[in-house]
């Protein structure tokens, strides 16, 4: 009997943890300069250095943007975008960070018009 109440308090205390959880926060974030896989990988392993909270990044250089999921109790939409600004990249209304963009491979920059 009492292995049968060690049991159950068991699976309600789990139970009670996992329903304390935040809800995953998801957004996407237009980062129009990210052109190649190489932008991809950039972002993807930089930008999760830059923040805490961020469960998973993806960017989809063909349609320009990055799908971000987070916990909002660790971090924000702001956050994320300037954790992707210092990757070197514009993030929305938030502008790549000067030194991260110089150290960018060139198929990763912005054209310049002649």
């Amino acid at each position: 009997m009492k292995q049968i109440l060690s049991i159950l308090a068991f699976w309600l205390v789990c139970l009670t943890a996992a329903a304390q959880q935040p809800k995953i926060q998801r957004a996407e974030i237009k980062t129009p300069d990210a052109k190649c896989e190489s932008c991809k990988q950039i972002i993807e392993s930089q930008a999760p250095r830059y923040v805490d909270g961020l469960v998973k990044i993806n960017v989809i250089f063909k349609r320009g943007v990055t799908q971000v999921q987070w916990y909002p109790d660790r971090t924000n939409l702001e956050e994320l975008k300037t954790a992707i600004a210092n990757t070197g990249f514009d993030a929305d209304d938030v502008t790549a960070a000067p030194d991260a963009y110089k150290k960018l491979p060139d198929c990763c920059k912005k054209k310049q018009n002649p």
